[in-house]
C-alpha cells in the first residue's frame, strides 16, 4: 500500500476514470479532500438485523442470504428487471427489487451471502429493499471477518456518485485512512489543547470508522472547528492587509453639496439613518480605508444613507462609484439618485446648483453614444457618481479620483468583483458594502468578517404594513378571487406586481408554455444558494416529483389579458432580455402609473420604488426562497396604502409549503434570514459564486445556533493569531491549509495586501 499525503491526488488511490467522476460530482480531487467528505448518516448494525423486526423508512444494514433470483423483462420500457429473495437463518424473507438487472444478476445468485444496506419500502403488503447497496462475502474467511467488524462499527453512509456506491466509498476511506501517515494539523497545539478539541487524526477516524459506543459527532465538531478557523484566518489575514493601506481622508467641505441636499430633503432622516451617518463620516475623514457592510430590512432606507455618504466624498474632492447586480436595479439607482438630488445633479447644466455634480450609469449593453459619454465623464472626473453594473470593473474604465465604492446587494458578487473595482482609485477608496437581505450574526462573522458592520432595523415614517395569504393555484375559485382582488386595487388608482418564475418566449400562449428545463439566467432558485441536502429535485424542487411546468412571463401576459376581471387593465412586461431602453421606459411607465400591471421575473427584486403599488401576486411562489419571497414582496407598501402578497402555488411540496408559511407568518427579515439559512446552502463564502476550489463551506451550517459558538471560537483565536503572525510563518500546516482553499486571484489579493 502507498504511503500518502494529504496533497495526494485521488488517482493514486482510484482509477482515472472514478477520480474524475468524484472530481465533478462531489468537488474532491485529493486525499485531503476525502477526509473532508462526511457520512449522510450511520447504520448502527449492533447483532445485525433479524428481518422478522424491520419497519417501512427504516435504514438498514442486513447481512443475510440470497434464497433467490428472478428477472423479467419491463411492461413499459426496454430491459430487464430483478427480483431478489434473501433470508436470515430464521426462515424470514426479504424483497430485494432492481430495475435494471444488468451489473446485478450475474452476482446475486443463490446462495451467496453478503452485506445489503438501504431503506426499508412497501410493494402491496410486502416489505422491500429497493436497489440496495451491497457487498457479496466471495469465502468464509473473509465474511467472517466483514461480518465482525460490522458487529463492532457504526457503519458510515455516504453520499453515492456513479458507480462509486457508498460501501466503495467507505473501503476507498479507509484505504486513505491507513496510507496517510501524517495527517495535516492546521489549529495550533496550544489552541487545540485550550478549546478542548481532539487531534484531527483522531477526529478522522470518529468520523470515518467509528465503534459503536464512539460519538462520531465529536469528531465533525473537530472538523467544524478546522472549517471555521481556516476560514476565519483568510478573513483576519484580509482585515489585516487592509488596515496596512493608506487612504485619502475624505472630510466634506462645509456647506457643499451634502448639507444642500440634507436642507431639501422632504422627510426626516430616522434615528438609525443619522447614526449610521455619523459613523459613515467619521470613517471617511480617516486615513485607513473603510470596510463596512450595511444591512437592514427591507425600505429601511439604505440608498439614503450611502447617498449622503458618496455626496461627503464628492464634496472631499472625490468620485463615487454604485455597483449594481443588474440593469434594472443600476438604472433605478441612476434614476432615483437623479430624482433626489434635482437641480444638484445638474453640475455645469443650465439651472444647475452651484456645488452641484452630474450622475452617470454605466452598463453593459449601453449604446456606443451613451457608453463613450458615460467612460467621459467618469475619467475627466466630472461625473460625481458612477452608477453601473459589472460593466464597471471593466479594465477600460477610468475614474478620476475614486474615493467611494458602494456596493449593493453584495450577496450577488465576490470579494474579487469587489476588489477589481477597488483598484481604480488612486489609492485604496474606502468600499460601503450594503444588502437588503438581513444577515444571521453566523454568517456576519463568516461571510463579511473581514469588514464592519452597521444595521439600520428601524422603518422610516410612512411604510405601510403588508399582509401576505398562500393561494392554492389547484383551486379556481381561490384563482378567480385573486385576480379579481388586483382589479379592485387597480380600481382604486393603485397598481400591482405579478412576478414570474420564468421569461419564456413572446408567443407563449398558456401559462407554463415550456419547462423549467430552457430556463433563463432569471429563473427563480434558491436564491443565490443550491438547496440542502435534504431537498431532492431541481433547484428549490420537492422531493422526488417530476419537473413541473413553470409559468413565463409572456404566458402570464396571456392568461391575464383573457381574465375577464382585468377587461381594460393595462398590462405592461418587464424583464431581463429586454434592450435597456425598453426596460427604462416600461419602469418609468409604471412609475408614472401609465402601466397599471407590470408583469416580470424578479428584476423588480430589489431597489424598485414605485409608492403607489399595492398588491403582489407571486405565480409558482414554491419556486422561490425565503429571503427572495421577503424582498420581492418588499417592492408593495412603500407608501400610505397597505400592501398586499398572495402567494400563488399549486402541488407544493411539504418543504415548499414550510417556506410559504414562514413568509406568511411574518415581516421580520431577521427571523426570515435565518430560516432560509436552514434550509438551504451557504454557498460561497470567500469570492464569487463557485471560484475557488472547495471555496463554500461543507461543514458548518451558519443558520444552525450550534454552530455559531464554533465560529465565534474560531474567530477569536484566528485573529488573535494573525495579530501575531499575519503572514503565517510560524504556522506553515495552517497555512497550506488556507492556500487549499483559495484559488490564485484570491490568494494573490493576500498577497497584494
Amino acid at each position: 500500500m502507498p504511503v500518502l499525503t494529504e496533497d495526494s491526488p485521488l488517482t493514486k488511490l482510484l482509477n482515472k476514470p472514478e477520480a474524475a467522476q468524484l472530481a465533478k460530482t462531489k468537488g474532491l480531487q485529493s486525499v485531503g479532500d476525502l477526509f473532508e467528505f462526511v457520512p449522510r448518516r450511520y447504520v448502527r448494525p449492533g447483532q445485525l438485523t433479524d428481518l422478522s423486526a424491520l419497519h417501512v423508512g427504516e435504514d438498514v444494514l442486513l447481512v443475510a442470504e440470497v434464497r433467490k433470483a428472478t428477472t423479467r423483462p419491463m411492461r413499459n420500457r426496454r430491459g430487464k428487471m430483478l427480483t431478489v429473495v434473501i433470508g436470515d437463518d430464521h426462515g424470514n424473507e426479504l424483497d430485494v427489487t432492481f430495475f435494471s438487472a444488468y451489473g446485478h444478476e450475474k452476482k446475486l445468485l443463490p446462495g451467496v451471502r453478503g452485506l445489503f444496506v438501504g431503506q426499508i419500502g412497501a410493494y402491496g403488503r410486502r416489505l422491500q429493499l429497493t436497489h440496495p447497496e451491497y457487498e457479496l462475502f466471495d469465502d468464509d474467511e473473509q465474511g467472517e471477518a466483514t461480518v465482525e467488524w460490522y458487529r463492532t462499527h457504526r457503519v458510515p453512509v455516504y453520499s453515492t456518485t456513479g458507480k462509486l456506491n457508498s460501501l466503495k466509498l467507505r473501503r476507498l476511506m479507509h484505504q486513505a485512512l491507513d496510507s496517510v501517515d501524517r495527517v495535516r494539523e492546521p489549529v495550533p497545539e496550544d489552541v487545540r489543547v485550550a478549546r478542548g478539541l481532539l487531534d484531527r487524526a483522531a477526529a478522522l477516524e470518529l468520523v470515518h470508522r467509528p465503534s459503536l459506543d464512539d460519538k462520531p459527532s465529536q469528531g465533525l465538531d473537530r472538523l467544524k472547528y478546522d472549517e471555521a478557523f481556516v476560514l476565519q484566518t483568510i478573513l483576519a489575514q484580509r482585515r489585516k492587509a487592509a488596515e496596512a493601506e493608506l487612504a485619502t481622508p475624505r472630510v466634506p467641505r462645509p456647506g457643499g453639496l451634502l448639507a444642500a441636499f440634507d436642507a431639501r430633503l422632504p422627510f426626516e432622516l430616522t434615528a438609525g439613518q443619522r447614526e449610521v451617518g455619523e459613523v459613515l463620516a467619521s470613517e471617511l475623514a480617516s486615513e485607513r480605508p473603510m470596510h463596512r457592510l450595511l444591512q437592514g430590512e427591507v425600505g429601511s432606507g439604505k440608498t439614503i444613507v450611502a447617498l449622503r455618504a458618496m455626496l461627503a466624498a464628492i464634496d472631499a474632492g472625490g468620485q463615487a462609484a454604485l455597483l449594481a447586480p443588474t440593469e434594472v436595479l443600476a438604472a433605478q439607482h441612476h434614476r432615483s439618485i437623479t430624482t433626489m438630488l434635482g437641480e444638484l445633479a445638474l453640475g455645469g447644466m443650465l439651472g444647475g446648483a452651484e456645488h452641484g455634480t452630474t450622475v452617470a450609469l454605466l452598463t453593459g449593453s449601453q449604446g456606443a453614444a451613451a457608453r463613450r459619454r458615460a467612460l467621459l465623464a467618469a475619467a475627466s472626473g466630472e461625473a460625481g457618481i458612477v452608477v453601473g453594473t459589472h460593466a464597471l470593473i471593466q479594465k477600460h474604465v477610468q475614474f478620476a479620483d475614486l474615493a467611494l465604492v458602494v456596493v449593493d446587494e453584495q450577496h450577488r458578487f465576490g470579494v474579487e468583483q469587489r476588489d477589481a473595482l477597488r483598484e481604480k482609485g488612486l489609492r485604496p477608496p474606502h468600499v460601503l458594502v450594503m444588502t437588503a437581505t438581513p444577515i444571521p450574526r453566523t454568517v456576519a462573522m463568516t461571510v463579511f468578517g473581514d469588514m464592519e458592520t452597521s444595521t439600520l432595523r428601524e422603518l422610516p415614517k410612512g411604510r405601510s404594513p403588508i399582509t401576505t395569504h398562500v393561494v392554492d393555484a389547484d383551486k379556481p375559485g381561490w384563482v378567480d378571487r385573486t385576480w379579481q382582488r388586483v382589479a379592485e386595487e387597480v380600481a382604486k388608482g393603485h397598481q400591482a406586481y405579478v412576478v414570474c418564475p420564468r421569461i419564456g418566449d413572446v408567443d407563449d400562449d398558456a401559462a407554463g408554455a415550456a419547462t423549467s428545463a430552457d430556463s433563463s439566467d432569471e429563473d427563480a432558485g434558491w436564491d443565490d444558494w443550491d438547496a440542502d441536502d435534504g431537498a431532492e429535485g431541481g433547484e428549490g424542487g420537492e422531493g422526488g416529483a417530476p419537473e413541473r411546468e413553470l409559468t413565463g412571463v409572456y404566458a402570464m401576459l396571456s392568461t391575464l389579458q383573457a381574465t375577464p376581471a382585468l377587461e381594460g387593465v393595462r398590462l405592461g412586461v418587464l424583464h431581463g432580455r429586454l434592450d435597456p431602453d425598453a426596460k427604462d421606459a416600461t419602469m418609468r411607465a409604471f412609475a408614472a402609473g401609465d402601466i397599471d400591471v407590470l408583469v416580470a421575473t424578479t428584476v423588480i427584486e430589489v431597489g424598485v420604488d414605485v409608492p403607489n403599488a399595492s398588491v403582489m401576486v407571486v405565480v409558482d411562489a414554491d419556486r422561490f426562497g425565503i429571503s427572495q419571497l421577503h424582498q420581492l414582496r418588499g417592492r408593495v407598501g412603500r407608501g400610505a396604502v397597505p400592501g398586499l402578497c398572495l402567494l400563488m402555488t399549486r402541488d407544493p411540496g411539504e418543504r415548499a409549503v414550510e417556506r410559504l408559511d414562514q413568509v406568511a407568518a411574518t415581516t421580520d427579515g431577521f427571523e426570515l434570514a435565518r430560516a432560509d439559512l436552514l434550509l438551504r446552502r451557504e454557498g460561497d463564502v470567500l469570492g464569487a459564486r463557485q471560484s475557488g476550489r472547495g471555496s463554500s463551506v461543507r461543514h458548518l451550517r451558519l443558520g444552525r445556533l450550534e454552530d455559531e459558538q464554533i465560529i465565534a471560537d474560531a474567530r477569536e483565536d484566528a485573529f488573535a493569531l494573525v495579530a501575531d503572525d499575519p503572514s503565517l510563518r510560524a504556522h506553515p500546516a495552517l497555512a497550506a491549509a488556507v492556500a487549499m482553499r483559495l484559488d490564485e486571484e484570491q490568494a494573490a489579493w493576500l498577497e497584494r495586501g
